[in-house]
């Protein structure tokens, strides 16, 4: 425990193992929690769709949150999970309750843009839009922050997943492109919005 003015304890800061911890626990637990939805959808004979956005409709506003954590069958949540689990983990390290704060933001701001923009009659679900929120986080919040290590995690990042920015273009039916574009305007907002203070980037 440290003590910062007048004596007040503060919570000493976490240790790199338990930041390492933390994140591993969070996002560990999130893509779990992803695959036993899917379980549950396919036993309820996918009742758990319904919870997909429908663009335009009132009604559909309140499955904005709900409709990023289903997923239309194995394939598509395979495809989300292993981006999820690494850009997720990189993301959590820098703080849980940024992590947070930054996933909530992109969420909103996905699904908002998919209520707003996509195709009459689509249905869309899944966590692509958090990939790309975290995809988009990543690689601007080192420039932001103005810290050398998250700059070149997001270079790697950038090399890595840097192909996925094809997904914000309308070139392959049945794929929410606005879910992925929306999805990495909020999480680029989100270094923004959520950057360090300045007496924190030292």
């Amino acid at each position: 425990m440290a003590y910062g003015p007048y004596g007040v304890a503060v919570p000493a800061p976490a240790s790199r193992g338990e930041r390492v911890k933390n994140a591993a626990l969070l996002v560990g637990g999130w893509v779990a929690l992803l695959w036993v939805l899917e379980a549950i959808d396919v036993a309820t004979g996918h009742a758990l769709d319904t919870f997909g956005i429908t663009p335009r409709e009132f009604g559909e506003l309140r499955d904005i949150v709900p409709a990023a954590f289903v997923h239309f069958g194995w394939d598509h949540l395979a495809a989300n999970s292993v981006p999820l689990l690494l850009l997720g983990f990189l993301a959590a390290l820098s703080g849980i309750r940024r992590f947070l704060a930054v996933v909530t933001v992109t969420i909103l701001v996905s699904g908002l843009g998919v209520w707003l923009t996509a195709s009459e009659h689509s249905i869309t679900a899944g966590a692509s839009g958090v990939v790309f929120g975290l995809f988009g986080y990543l690689l601007v919040r080192g420039f932001v922050d103005r810290r050398i290590g998250d700059v070149v995690i997001g270079l790697v990042v950038g090399a890595v997943y840097g192909s996925i920015l094809w997904g914000v273009l309308p070139t392959t039916a049945g794929v929410s492109w606005q879910g992925h574009l929306f999805g990495l305007i909020g999480g680029v907002a989100s270094a923004f919005v959520f950057r360090r203070p300045r007496e924190a980037r030292a």
